[in-house]
C-alpha cells in the first residue's frame, strides 16, 4: 500500500474512533469534581506536616473602611484607597504631590467626623463591617448543606485584607476558591481592582488554590426582584407617595467610561429593568450618580445637583435608593440619608425618604445566595 493510502486509512480509522468515543461522551452525565485526592492517595513520611485540602472556600469582598474615625486609621485607609491605580489614574508625578501634599493632610479630619456621624457605637465598627460579616455569617449558615463549604468575608482597602483571608481559607484546607466582589455593576475601580488584589496575593504562592469570580451581576432576574420588593416594601410603609424616585449609582470618571468601562450601561440597565418589574411609568423613576472626587467630569446627571432642582421645580416627594451598593456604608447613609435629605429640604422640597441598601435582609440574602449557588456548580454536590 502507498504511503499516502496508509496515511489515509489511518486518519480515517481514527476519525472513526474519535466519533464513537465522542458520542459516548456526550451522553454520559458529567459528575461534580471530586476534591483533590492526590494528597489523601499518596504515602507522606511521618514527619510530613498535616497538610488540609478537599475544601471550597467563599471569600465575599466590599470595598473597605477604616478601623477608626480619627486622624491616623482614617489617613491610612484612604492612602490606601487613593493611591490604588484602578481608582486613581493619574500618572503618580502629578497625582502624588497632590495626595501626600495636600489630600491626606485635610480628607482624613474632615471624612473622620463624617464616619462619626454614621459609626456603628454598639461595635465600635463602620455599618458596612457590620453588614458584611453578618452577610458572610449567614451566608454560611445557608450553605450548611455543603459541609466542605467554607464562607468568609474581606475588604479591598482596610481590614480585613484580602491576603489575610484566602490565607485563613487555606488555612481551613480550601483548594477551590469562590471570590465574590460585592458590586452588582460592573467597574474597573471596583470589581477589577479586588481581583487584582487577590491574584496579586496568589502571585506570592508556590501552590496557588483553584479560583473563580462571580461576575457581574446588574441584570440578573434574582437581583431585579430583591430591589423591587425592597423598594414596593419601603414606599408601603411611607405615609406619602413619591412623585420621583432616584436610582443613585457610585459615579465614575467620564473618562474611564469613554475608555470602555462598562459601568454606566450596568447601571442604565438595572433602572430599566427596575421600571419594567415595578411596572411604573416612564420617567418617575431616575438614575443618578454621585460622590464625584477632584476637578473631572464625572457621570452625570449628579445625584445632589437633581435633588436641588427637582425641589426647586416644585417636586415635594421623593425617594432615593442606592441600587449599587449592597450594604449601607457612609455614601449611603450620610451623604444620601442625611446630606441629599438636607439638600431638598433646604430648595423647598417636603418629604424625603431613604430607603435602605439590601443590606443582610432576606431580599439581600436571596441574591446572594442564588449567585454563589450558582458560581459554585461543579465543586459542590
Amino acid at each position: 500500500m502507498h504511503p499516502t493510502q496508509i496515511a489515509r486509512t489511518g486518519r480515517e480509522e481514527f476519525s472513526k474512533v474519535n466519533t464513537q468515543d465522542y458520542k459516548a461522551f456526550s451522553k454520559a452525565t458529567i459528575a461534580p469534581a471530586a476534591p483533590n485526592r492526590s494528597l489523601e492517595l499518596s504515602v507522606l513520611p511521618e514527619d510530613h506536616p498535616p497538610v488540609k485540602f478537599g475544601k471550597v472556600g467563599v471569600l465575599l469582598v466590599n470595598l473597605g473602611t477604616p478601623d477608626a474615625t480619627d486622624y491616623w486609621p482614617m489617613r491610612r485607609y484612604l492612602a490606601e484607597f487613593l493611591t490604588d491605580r484602578r481608582v486613581i489614574e493619574w500618572p503618580k508625578a502629578l497625582w502624588y504631590p497632590i495626595l501626600y501634599g495636600i489630600v491626606l493632610m485635610v480628607r482624613p479630619g474632615r471624612k473622620g467626623k463624617d464616619y462619626a456621624t454614621i459609626w456603628n457605637e454598639e461595635l465600635d465598627e463602620s455599618y458596612l463591617r457590620t453588614y458584611t460579616r453578618s452577610q458572610s455569617d449567614l451566608l454560611g449558615e445557608a450553605l450548611a448543606d455543603h459541609e466542605n463549604v467554607v464562607v468568609d468575608w474581606g475588604m479591598r482597602y482596610g481590614n480585613p485584607s484580602i491576603a489575610s483571608r484566602l490565607e485563613a481559607l487555606r488555612a481551613e484546607g480550601c483548594d477551590r476558591i469562590l471570590l465574590f466582589p460585592l458590586y452588582p455593576q460592573y467597574a474597573s475601580a471596583t470589581t477589577a481592582t479586588v481581583n487584582d488584589k487577590a491574584f496579586e496575593h496568589l502571585m506570592s504562592l508556590r501552590w496557588q488554590p483553584a479560583i473563580r469570580t462571580v461576575p457581574a451581576y446588574h441584570d440578573e432576574p434574582v437581583y431585579i426582584d430583591a430591589l423591587a420588593r425592597s423598594i414596593e416594601e419601603h414606599l408601603a410603609g411611607l405615609d406619602f407617595e413619591p412623585e420621583k424616585v432616584i436610582a443613585s449609582y457610585h459615579g465614575i470618571p467620564e473618562s474611564y467610561f469613554k475608555k470602555g468601562d462598562p459601568y454606566h450601561c450596568h447601571c442604565h440597565k438595572t433602572t430599566r429593568l427596575l421600571e419594567e418589574r415595578l411596572g411604573w411609568e416612564k420617567g418617575r423613576l431616575m438614575t443618578c450618580f454621585q460622590s464625584r472626587f477632584g476637578p473631572e467630569e464625572w457621570l452625570q446627571p449628579y445625584t445632589d445637583k437633581t435633588v436641588e432642582k427637582l425641589a426647586s421645580e416644585g417636586v415635594k416627594n421623593i425617594a432615593v435608593f442606592n441600587p449599587g451598593f449592597v450594604s449601607d456604608c457612609l455614601e449611603t447613609l450620610e451623604e444620601i440619608a442625611m446630606e441629599a435629605h438636607e439638600i431638598f429640604e433646604e430648595h423647598g422640597g417636603e418629604n424625603f425618604s431613604y430607603i435602605p441598601c439590601l443590606n443582610d435582609s432576606e431580599n439581600g440574602m436571596r441574591v446572594i445566595e442564588a449567585l454563589t449557588r450558582r458560581e459554585l456548580q461543579g465543586w459542590v454536590k
